[in-house]
């Protein structure tokens, strides 16, 4: 028997990963898809009159069962793959992309939505179903419902092929991120501290090295960038993380990432765009790549000032060692490290036993009882599909709200970063249906007592889970504006003012504990951490907004033949400093390139951060980070409102106006207090 197409009683309705072999993933989804294929034709051939209840809303539940089958496969795909799994993932992305397209380009079924989108105001529908209505309009005629012929089969075709490359350049970047790592001698670990050591040790044990070694990790090997007193085995260990996707071979993605950016030009002009990042920023709240480019600018300036200002004093430190310079991208971490450990008196090694992953779920859990009154009780018992994975029920006042899962360990097979992903969206239509909200992040796990955090990793943990509050929160009746439906860039609102709360004084007192003494942090200590909070500030914007500048240079206006090419013209136009790098270079930029999800949309972040910083100040300006009245107003119109609204209508209600540019640079200390 086949879990995946049973009815689940697991507790929650969990999917019982104790129960499916990945034998059964294949056939599931073929008789999951073979069934909405059916439930889309009854729609589409219904004899009766087309209305919101037998079309717009059975369309909401048509592929019920595929979405079960595949919420259980993308959970394992990204955090516990193998070559089984990354086979299906190759199987699966066409079939799944020629059954949009199917969907998108079924005439009769447009037909019904369309002439009800033209009769909307007789109706009598809520703003709701109203708002449900306008977006599966809109998205079937971004999809191209209303093409024909020729184009309509280009479209097909075109969809089809960029779900299998992004299948592909993801798989590619990890494959190169398991194949190397770096052994290191006694000698090589001089200078590390004993957190960074047992890091290296416990990889070498994973990877069968017989000593310690580096990998592409990012928890390993951002801290050994920091610390290493050796050069040379820093620019080894550097070159290697960021020529991910580019070292020639069957894993080169550069290739693949040209024909990506030729699609998306190609698709956005058969629906009659002058570009994608026209097409894709016609639904966000930028609306076209001259707001985004406006904003980038603004904040470009600044940023790379404070930047060039921090290179001269490091290039200085570089010297002082012996070296003649010039500053390198390899150099960058050491020396502000040594830097930081000068002016604000901290190091890392000093701090991470502070920041226990424990007692920062613990805190991250505490300021979502304070602001929205929950409660998490773990289940040991419960499914989960990878012993790591550690899963709670969220409830409030007694009564059940969701089921949070958190997945923080590094591993083998793990796609890198941090990311939130919901296995099942909150929805009421066919009955209240509460989510289940799934945490990945890829911390390093210790050999043997607490896994420490870094001050990063600590606001990745608060970043993720503030995601994850926006879905376990969400209070709407149709899943497709549920959670985090929303504009691409105001997705990262919550997630980002989420990590104010990290650095109000009262969690870190409660919860900073010292991995050995259980003592807090040191009043002193933490107001430096907190006066800190700036530094380094110029090399982070200066790497991200790279980033975000290359990915929109991309896709606004005619798709370049060489990507790097034109990375490298967009970054000599804006006066990239020689000792900074993009914080991911194109060949494992996967963003952009794994889907459509960030292309032409980087920049979000950046789009989100001009409100976060601007929303955090309502609760200063309070003066209670716990102000129970705004917690209501953030939850009510923010957090359980999902896509409901137009995004500004949303930030409107909660703060009364939108904000500028200028909080945002006040908070990266990029301008005068």
């Amino acid at each position: 028997m086949n879990a995946l197409l049973s009815d689940w009683t697991t507790p929650f309705g969990l999917p019982p990963f104790d129960l499916i072999r990945d034998e059964d993933f294949g056939p599931a989804v073929d008789a999951a898809l073979e069934e909405a294929r059916a439930n889309i034709k009854a729609i589409a051939e219904n004899p009766e009159a087309p209305t919101f209840q037998n079309t717009i809303a059975a369309l909401e539940t048509a592929d019920k069962r595929l979405s079960q089958a595949l919420s259980a496969f993308w959970a394992v795909a990204g955090a516990d793959s193998n070559d089984a799994r990354q086979v299906l993932e190759r199987e699966f992305a066409p079939k799944l992309s020629a059954y949009g397209s199917e969907i998108t380009s079924n005439t009769a079924l447009f037909a019904r939505i369309d002439g009800l989108w033209e009769r909307r105001e007789a109706l009598e529908l809520s703003p709701e179903e109203m708002r449900v209505l306008h977006l599966t309009h809109r998205g079937f005629v971004r999809a191209g419902a209303r093409l024909e012929g020729e184009a309509a089969e280009r479209m097909k075709a075109v969809k089809a092929r960029l779900a299998v490359l992004g299948t592909q350049f993801t798989q590619n970047v990890l494959a190169d991120e398991k194949e190397w790592f770096m052994p290191l001698s006694e000698a090589d670990l001089e200078g590390l501290p004993g957190f960074v050591v047992a890091a290296a040790k416990a990889a070498g044990e994973v990877k069968g090295a017989g000593g310690p070694v580096v990998t592409l990790s990012r928890s390993l090997i951002v801290p050994f960038l920091q610390f290493s007193p050796r050069r040379d085995l820093r620019a080894k260990a550097y070159e290697a993380w960021t020529a991910r996707g580019a070292n020639g071979g069957a894993t080169d993605n550069r290739a693949i990432a040209a024909e990506m950016l030729a699609l998306r030009e190609e698709r956005a002009r058969l629906l009659g765009f002058a570009s994608f990042a026209d097409w894709k920023l016609e639904t966000e709240m930028a609306r076209n790549p001259a707001n985004v480019k406006d904003l980038l600018m603004q904040v470009w300036q600044p940023a790379r000032d404070a930047a060039e200002r921090d290179a001269a004093v490091l290039e200085r430190m570089l010297r002082e060692d012996g070296f003649a310079g010039p500053l390198e991208p390899w150099d960058w971490r050491y020396y502000s490290e040594k830097r930081r450990a000068a002016e604000h008196d901290l190091d890392e090694a000093g701090l991470k036993p502070f920041f226990q992953l424990d007692r920062m779920i613990e805190a991250s859990f505490a300021v979502a009882s304070r602001l929205f009154r929950l409660e998490f009780r773990e289940l040991p018992d419960a499914p989960r599909y990878h012993p790591d994975v550690r899963i709670w029920e969220v409830t409030r006042h007694g009564a059940h709200v969701a089921v949070f899962l958190g997945d923080y360990f590094a591993r083998p097979g793990k796609r890198s970063g941090a990311w939130c992903s919901a296995m099942r969206q909150q929805s009421r239509l066919d009955g209240e249906v509460r989510p289940l909200v799934v945490n990945v992040c890829n911390f390093a796990k210790a050999e043997s007592g607490p896994s420490l955090l870094s001050w990063d990793d600590a606001r990745t943990l608060f970043h993720e889970f503030g995601h994850a509050l926006h879905q376990m929160l969400s209070d709407v009746t149709f899943e497709s504006i549920s959670g985090t439906s929303v504009a691409r860039d105001f997705v990262e609102l919550p997630s980002q003012l989420y990590e104010h709360w990290l650095e109000v004084p009262e969690v870190l007192e409660d919860f900073a504990l010292h991995a050995e003494t259980g003592e807090p942090m040191p009043r002193d200590l933490r107001e430096r951490l907190l006066a800190a909070g700036t530094y380094d500030m110029g090399f982070q914007t200066v790497e991200y907004l790279a980033s975000a500048l290359v990915d929109m240079a991309f896709h606004d206006g005619p798709a370049p033949a060489d990507p790097m090419q034109r990375q490298a013209e967009v970054l000599e136009s804006i006066g990239m400093p020689r000792a900074i790098r993009m914080r991911h270079a194109t060949p494992h930029f996967a963003h952009v390139f794994s889907g459509d999800g960030y292309s032409a949309g980087y920049y979000s972040y950046m789009w989100s951060e001009v409100m976060d910083a601007d929303a955090f100040a309502a609760f200063a300006e309070a003066g209670n980070p716990f102000d129970a009245e705004l917690a209501r107003s953030l939850e009510a119109h923010i957090l359980s409102a999902g896509g409901s609204e137009e995004a500004d209508v949303l930030y409107t209600r909660f703060r009364g106006r939108m904000p500028g540019v200028e909080a945002l640079l006040r908070g990266r200390g990029l301008v005068a207090a």
